[in-house]
C-alpha cells in the first residue's frame, strides 16, 4: 500500500478516536435523561365508613329502625330509609337520593354524621298528594359517592 492510503486510514481512525473521546466525559445521554415522573394531587383516603344495611318502612320503633322491612308502600305513606353504617368518619355528609321511573330526583336529604362506630342515620319521604304509582329508588350517598341503594314500588 502506498503512503496515501495508511495516511487516510491513519486519519479515519484518529477521528474516530477523537469523536469517541468526546463525549466520553459525558456520561448522560441527554436524550435517556431520567426525568422523575410527574406527581398528581394524592387522592383522599377512602373513608372507613360503609353501610351495611338499608331498611326501607312505613314507620320507626323509638331507637330508629324500621318496623317492618318492606318494598311496596301505598301513595300517602311517608316512606322511611335507614342505614346501618360501621365504622368511623368525622363529619361525614350521608345523603339520600330518592329517585321516580328513569332516575328523576324527587328529593335529596343530607345529614353530617361523625360515628365511631356501628350507627343509624333515618331519612324519609311523603307526598301530601300522594305518590304516583311506579318504580322507585333510594341510594345512600357518602360524600357524593354511592354506597348503597335500594329499589322499592308504590302502588294505585
Amino acid at each position: 500500500m502506498n503512503r496515501i492510503t495508511f495516511r487516510t486510514i491513519g486519519l479515519a481512525f484518529g477521528l474516530t478516536v477523537a469523536l469517541a473521546a468526546c463525549g466520553k466525559g459525558d456520561t448522560k445521554d441527554t436524550a435517556m435523561v431520567d426525568v422523575p415522573p410527574a406527581t398528581s394531587a394524592t387522592p383522599a383516603p377512602e373513608s372507613a365508613l360503609a353501610v351495611d344495611e338499608l331498611k326501607l318502612g312505613r314507620a320507626l320503633n323509638a331507637d330508629g329502625t324500621v318496623v317492618e322491612d318492606r318494598d311496596e308502600f301505598a301513595p300517602m305513606d311517608t316512606i322511611y330509609a335507614v342505614a346501618h353504617t360501621t365504622g368511623t368518619a368525622t363529619g361525614a355528609a350521608l345523603t339520600a337520593r330518592w329517585t321516580y321511573g328513569d332516575g328523576q330526583v324527587v328529593d335529596e336529604s343530607s345529614q353530617t354524621i361523625s360515628p365511631t362506630g356501628p350507627a343509624t342515620t333515618e331519612f324519609h319521604v311523603s307526598k301530601a298528594s300522594g305518590w304516583p304509582a311506579g318504580e322507585y329508588k333510594v341510594s345512600i350517598m357518602l360524600d357524593g359517592r354511592e354506597l348503597e341503594s335500594r329499589d322499592f314500588k308504590v302502588g294505585g
